[in-house]
């Protein structure tokens, strides 16, 4: 059985979580490369929520109060990612997108995951419209 959008997106979240577990414990030069790695994971994560799941979200279920929410969520950590090149204590910045991302995580799995698999969304059309576009994202980022 293909994937859906949901197994998609659950595998972002562990793949961050694993990351934010292992910056913890490394050097500080590794540190600064999975600070980099993490960024982008979140930046192309949070865009194919914005541009397809959520959308689609909103469309079947017309709960704009989550999606409100998960889209300030989403601005916070974006907000946090773009003091990360300018270095300062890194530290406390990963510390800190690694609380909000973490507590977004647990409203999506709680709320609005249940929520989008009960509404009927076709979550299989929807994966593969986040493959494509991750796919478009990525040959983008190699020609650059």
């Amino acid at each position: 059985m293909p994937q859906d959008a949901i197994a998609l997106l659950e595998a972002d979240h562990e793949r961050v979580e694993t990351l934010f577990r292992n910056f913890q414990t490394a050097d500080a030069q590794a540190k600064v490369d999975m600070a980099q790695v993490i960024c982008m994971e979140l930046t192309l994560h949070a865009m194919v929520e914005e541009e397809l799941f959520y959308p689609a979200f909103a469309e079947a279920t017309g709960d704009q109060e989550l999606l409100q929410d998960a889209l300030e969520d989403h601005q916070e950590v974006k907000d946090l990612i773009a003091q990360v090149p300018q270095g300062g204590n890194l530290d406390q910045l990963v510390a800190e997108i690694m609380e909000n991302t973490l507590e977004h995580v647990e409203e999506e799995r709680r709320e609005m995951f249940p929520k989008a698999k009960s509404s009927g969304m076709d979550l299989v059309a929807l994966a593969e419209q986040i493959e494509r576009r991750r796919a478009e994202v990525a040959a983008a980022v190699q020609e650059a």
